[in-house]
């Protein structure tokens, strides 16, 4: 069902569990080709520019800053437009990003570009999560990994896209337009459909404070995202700048080690909701968890570029469930009003972004990213202790659910 901007119900759209799922994989990809195509190209925007390293891992860490800030803009615009009007504008910011980026002049239109690309990421963030936590409970079932996969599979291509288009010898303006016509296809592609919501008046809990115990539950789950993403932006941020300037890689094969690790995250998102089904939540971050620490130590002790690329494959395929389980997991805790504790999870995301980029890119600068990597390694050790925390309770995602409108949705948005 959806609504009209007096928000009556208009008749004739049923249900659409299906429909729902399909506009937020397509909100999931585009995030993640939005992020690659951002992460491959910053040896190209250095060297374009010439940007000094110490700038350049200052613009990585304002993207970090502004998209936390951005989370709590996509979570006002999810309380007053619903989540998929919230995904559609993000998307279409980030596109927007993207071409500014390219085309930006200098180094303070570049910085205004990066900050304006953070916040559209964090607000898309926050909106992708709260869709797809809401369409598992609606399903009754683990389906977060699918989606994720759809994020890696956006990623891989726009890595790959940005190696393809350097080799051409496409400058970097040209190859990021192309990426942002790429996620502007996207956003266009979404649609709206009605989702089965828990029974209760969303428009009052939605702003009912989270709670002491609620907020103590959430810091297991934030101090896995924390590692995670010291991980990822290890990874995502600088492993072209790793693989370009410690590893002597070409810019054509600079941005591989991302594709790398965007692929492992595929194989490993795609199987993630089988696994869980089988082997149990539990088990299945404790493995995940030893294989990225494994695969980031053989990444910081890579003698060349083929061997990293491997070993960036392979701490995406270890890496890639811990997010999508942690996040389906802390969900589960309100789903009353999911968007409010996601909102505050991504802070755990994005001082973890903050974290492994400025590291990361303090070392490379200095001329230690092998160092870079050994820290993570070591950190993911630690995600064992945690794993306890991960059990899945069947019953909270077979809670009985009807369509309802809330104030959450403005009373005349067309988002659920």
């Amino acid at each position: 069902m959806s609504f009209n901007a007096s928000g009556r119900p208009e008749l004739g759209h049923p249900d659409s569990k299906v429909g729902a799922r399909r506009v937020a994989t397509l909100a999931f990809a585009a995030q993640g080709a939005s992020v690659a195509a951002v992460y491959t190209t910053v040896p190209a925007v250095t060297e374009h520019l010439k940007l000094a390293p110490l700038l350049t891992t200052a613009l990585m860490v304002a993207v970090a800053l502004m998209a936390g800030g951005g989370s709590f803009l996509g979570l006002a615009a999810i309380r007053r437009a619903g989540p998929v009007a919230t995904m559609r504008g993000a998307v279409l910011t980030a596109a927007a990003a993207l071409v500014l980026i390219g085309w930006a002049p200098g180094q303070t239109a570049t910085t205004c570009a990066y900050i304006l690309f953070g916040l559209a990421v964090g607000a898309l963030d926050v909106g992708v999560n709260t869709r797809a936590a809401a369409i598992e409970h609606a399903y009754g079932r683990s389906v977060f990994g699918s989606f994720y996969t759809a994020w890696s599979v956006g990623g891989v291509l726009a890595a790959l896209l940005t190696a393809g288009t350097t080799r051409l010898g496409w400058p970097v303006a040209a190859g990021l337009t192309l990426q942002a016509g790429i996620v502007l296809l996207l956003a266009t592609c979404m649609r709206t459909h009605t989702l089965p919501t828990p029974e209760g008046p969303a428009d009052t809990v939605a702003q009912q404070s989270l709670g002491r115990r609620v907020w103590i539950r959430l810091i297991p789950f934030g101090l896995v995202l924390l590692v995670v993403y010291i991980v990822d932006s290890s990874v995502s941020a600088w492993s072209a700048v790793y693989l370009h300037q410690t590893l002597a890689a070409s810019l054509t094969v600079a941005p591989l080690a991302y594709a790398a690790y965007q692929a492992g995250t595929v194989i490993g998102r795609a199987g993630a909701d089988r696994l869980v089904q089988k082997l149990g939540a539990v088990a299945v971050v404790r493995t995940a968890a030893l294989l990225a620490a494994g695969a980031l130590a053989a990444l910081a002790a890579a003698p060349g570029w083929p061997f990293a690329v491997l070993a960036a494959g392979a701490v995406g395929l270890g890496a890639s469930v811990l997010a999508p389980l942690c996040l389906a997991s802390a969900a589960r805790l309100r789903p009353e009003t999911t968007e409010g504790v996601l909102a505050r999870l991504n802070l755990f995301n994005y001082v973890g972004v903050i974290a492994g980029g400025a590291v990361s890119g303090l070392l490379g600068s200095t001329g230690h990213f092998r160092l870079a990597y050994t820290v993570p390694a070591a950190l993911a050790v630690l995600l064992l202790a945690a794993a306890r925390h991960f059990s899945q309770s069947p019953r909270d995602l077979q809670q009985p659910a009807r369509v309802h409108t809330s104030a959450a949705e403005g009373g005349r948005t067309v988002d659920r």
